[in-house]
């Protein structure tokens, strides 16, 4: 999708407009959209995309949350952990450097990510959007911004105590290869390092939301639910 940049109605305001036009031509110029309007073809109008972060430490539970998410409000679920162990299993060039980075617990290069987010995203069918796992730090939250040329709409904090975080990880048996228990250590500490500047910065915008991650799965997405409910006429 995003091949198609919709008319805007002009009954919104002039600064809205300008804001919103801005954003849709640079989503248009990363696209392959031009080549079919170089074609002549006529495109039909489409929505606006309303993007989620999800962020959490490892074992926060969020990828669970995700599905639930998916499964009640229709969002399409982008891992940016299962993209890059992806990109890993593919044996690219791009996929060597990853695997390192990830043992020694640091982070991916920005703009690997993010083509590999965006390339998910202008694939999808999908609108609406749950980006987990990412940014992760404030050099990701920029890269985002400048290549899609969007902010999120709303963004996940997943908190969780690190005792909790470790166990679960340990036990989820999935046979990731960042799951023992000295990369997760080193995982921890990169997420209170880098992470938490993301998240503050999100909570000065206004669009953090903080969901306290113990309890049953049921439990914790009573707390996601409203969130979701709120935009669900709005988004469609």
């Amino acid at each position: 999708m995003w091949r198609r940049v919709a008319l805007l109605s002009s009954s919104i305001s002039s600064s809205f407009l300008a804001q919103t036009a801005s954003r849709l031509n640079t989503w248009e110029s990363l696209t392959t959209g031009i080549a079919q309007q170089a074609k002549g073809v006529i495109a039909p109008k489409e929505k606006t995309p309303f993007i989620t972060f999800v962020l959490g430490g490892p074992g926060s539970g969020k990828g669970t949350q995700c599905i639930k998410i998916v499964e009640t409000f229709g969002f399409a679920h982008l891992s940016a952990g299962d993209l890059l162990r992806r990109e890993i299993a593919s044996k690219s060039a791009d996929g060597a450097m990853i695997l390192n980075t990830i043992k020694e617990g640091k982070i991916v290069p920005s703009q690997v990510t993010v083509k590999l987010i965006q390339k998910e995203m202008e694939l999808s069918d999908n609108h609406k959007f749950l980006i987990d796992g990412f940014p992760r730090t404030e050099e990701n939250r920029v890269s985002f911004e400048q290549i899609i040329g969007v902010e999120p709409n709303v963004v996940l904090f997943f908190d969780c105590p690190e005792e909790e975080m470790v166990k679960r990880v340990l036990n989820r048996n999935e046979g990731r290869v960042d799951d023992n228990l000295e990369t997760i250590k080193k995982r921890l500490t990169v997420f209170q390092a880098l992470s938490l500047p993301v998240i503050n910065y999100y909570s000065e915008k206004g669009k953090l939301y903080t969901i306290k991650a113990i309890g049953t799965e049921d439990e914790i997405f009573e707390q996601v639910r409203p969130i979701f409910a709120a935009f669900e006429q709005t988004v469609g």
